[in-house]
């Protein structure tokens, strides 16, 4: 499907911005129904003649608000919205029902604490601006060429380089591969481990993950965590030879492994049966966002054998809709990589790798990591000072790291009933039994709330709001 976008080189609104609002009013409108499927991020840049990253962020802003589902293997398409009716008494006792449009943040005046969401508006655009035109000065014909299937040297070194000194990831370059998401390099340790394989998820998890995996053939193994992460004991238990973990800071619990767990679970990969093969894939996906104590070293750092893949990506730390990301793998795993995926072609063009990797050489993506840890510990002492004043009845967690809290209700409450007093109070909260493999039931009801998007001002706002709609005559 084509999508016309009417843009305006000479609006102050950026040309991201503009898709996103025409693409959220056609939904809303109807003009795009559900289940309809949305040009590609590619397809639609070269329809409008923008960057790709621009239609890029376009998409991820739409998706982190609900309005597109992104399909592995097969797209995007518009999400299933709920449609909310809106009784209106006349004043001769007749009802009219209108349909309302779906909730969301912004215009519509919900507040919205997605945990899905970062903060654009700090985003230095001027500097990205400059660095895109200097990468296509003087007509740089060859990154219009094919380049290295591994990603750009350059960028892969600058990458290594970042790791070693910020996360003590231990590599060469040679070792890096880069992917335009975690999605796909999922995909492509399936073509370089076999499928013969039983991978182990934290329960709950980050539930992308477990539907590409699924999605591939693999038997995933739900493993319940304890208040150190994943259980080594029930891992061992559930026969599997590959573990998926996040232990700088579990999603969407915010647990943060100490480091015996870890040293259990590198000898739990070490101890492996005869000729049983075992692997732990570390998911690193927001470690720069700490706001207590050090920062933990990567799993990937201890590793001495040579059984951790990390995983790592710019989503969080730049933009979403950058969509890059990359693995580090084992020394022991190169070869079979270059034997069964190495002629895999790049899915991030030599133009974006450019780009990023000019952004960190010269030093601007410290100088914005740097201004974005300020931000957003502001908004995050902002949000847990307002969150204390509900833990008579809510149970606070995973607030030393990352962009979200969670909730626990003390009350017995369910989570459909403090959603829906959330929303009837105007904000929009996100319950943590949709991050469960199974087994859900039986838990008090949780909630978790992310700040990055908002404002100190919404914050301070929507916890207000939190607490009228949730307080009841109690408050």
């Amino acid at each position: 499907m084509e999508i016309l976008v009417p843009m305006d080189s000479r609006s102050g609104k950026p040309l991201y911005e503009q898709i996103y609002e025409h693409i959220r009013r056609e939904i809303r409108n109807g003009g795009l129904k559900t289940s309809d499927r949305l040009p590609s991020t590619r397809a639609l840049a070269e329809h409008l003649k923008v960057s790709r990253s621009t239609t890029q962020m376009a998409y991820e802003q739409l998706l982190a608000e609900g309005y597109l589902e992104a399909v592995p293997c097969r797209g995007y398409f518009v999400a299933k919205l709920e449609e909310l009716l809106e009784v209106e008494v006349r004043g001769n006792g007749e009802m009219r029902m209108e349909k309302k449009e779906p909730m969301s943040s912004g215009p519509l005046g919900m507040i919205d604490f997605s945990p899905w969401g970062i903060d654009l508006d700090s985003f230095p655009f001027h500097v990205w601006r400059k660095l895109s035109r200097n990468t296509l000065v003087d007509d740089n014909k060859e990154y219009f060429h094919s380049g290295d299937p591994q990603g750009e040297p350059g960028f892969r070194e600058a990458i290594r380089r970042y790791l070693h000194s910020a996360r003590g990831v231990n590599c060469t370059s040679d070792q890096i591969v880069i992917g335009a998401g975690s999605e796909y390099l999922l995909m492509l340790l399936s073509q370089i481990l076999g499928r013969g394989h039983r991978i182990a998820m934290e329960n709950p998890t980050y539930k992308q993950a477990y539907r590409v995996l699924t999605s591939l053939g693999y038997p995933v193994c739900p493993v319940e965590m304890d208040g150190a992460g994943m259980s080594v004991k029930r891992l061992t238990r559930t026969r599997a030879d590959v573990a998926y973990v996040m232990p700088s800071h579990q999603f969407p619990t915010g647990i943060v492994m100490p480091v015996g767990r870890r040293q259990e679970l590198l000898k739990w990969a070490l101890d492996a049966e005869r000729g049983q093969e075992r692997y732990l894939i570390e998911d690193d996906y927001d470690s720069e966002f700490r706001y207590k104590g050090k920062p933990i070293p990567a799993l990937q750092g201890m590793d001495r054998s040579g059984h951790v893949i990390y995983l790592g990506t710019f989503s969080k730390a730049v933009a979403p809709a950058i969509r890059v990301s990359y693995v580090v793998l084992p020394v022991r795993l190169l070869d079979r990589y270059k034997k069964q995926a190495g002629f895999y072609a790049s899915t991030v063009s030599r133009i974006d790798q450019n780009i990023l990797y000019q952004f960190l050489e010269q030093g601007h993506f410290e100088r914005h990591l740097n201004r974005m840890r300020g931000i957003y510990k502001a908004k995050h002492d902002a949000f847990l000072n307002e969150a204390k004043l509900l833990e008579k009845d809510f149970q606070i967690s995973g607030e030393y790291a990352g962009l979200h809290i969670l909730l626990t209700d003390r009350r017995g409450r369910t989570e459909a009933e403090l959603i829906e007093k959330a929303r009837q109070a105007g904000v929009k909260v996100y319950g943590l039994s949709q991050y469960f493999i199974e087994e859900y039931q039986g838990r008090p009801a949780t909630i978790v709330a992310g700040y990055a998007r908002l404002s100190e001002e919404e914050i301070l706002r929507g916890a207000e709001l939190l607490r009228k709609g949730w307080g009841g005559n109690g408050w």
